[in-house]
């Protein structure tokens, strides 16, 4: 029976995600109306917000996402040890993190230059 609620959930939570999406990226637009920007100062300032190297950070954690769940996978079908599939999971992701910010913070020290 319960079962029946997670579509449900899962349809809620994302509108709601949507919905605060949309409220708080035009409370932020109505701020800097207040503040006394011009439609030129507000365009520039979100083509500054934005991240040039997002798709490759995303790219590197999912990478390392699914490297943690495939080795997970394996030594749990040779050990028949559970724990590893959820251990190598966060351990890879929070690899991929490390290694995505390192990258991208070496990109920016070279772009600078």
């Amino acid at each position: 029976m319960s079962e029946v609620f997670i579509p449900i959930i899962l349809f809620l939570v994302i509108g709601i995600i949507w919905v605060s999406h949309i409220y708080f990226r035009s409370r932020e637009k109505q701020l800097m109306i207040e503040k006394g920007l011009s439609y030129e100062q507000m365009m520039e300032f979100f083509k500054t917000k934005r991240d040039p190297y997002l798709m490759m950070k995303i790219g590197i954690v999912t990478l390392f996402f699914g490297v943690g769940l495939g080795s997970g996978l394996l030594i749990d079908r040779f050990t028949e040890i559970e724990e590893w599939v959820p251990f190598l999971i966060i351990s890879m992701t929070g690899l991929g993190f490390i290694v995505s910010f390192l990258i991208t913070r070496n990109l920016d020290k070279n772009s600078e230059l």
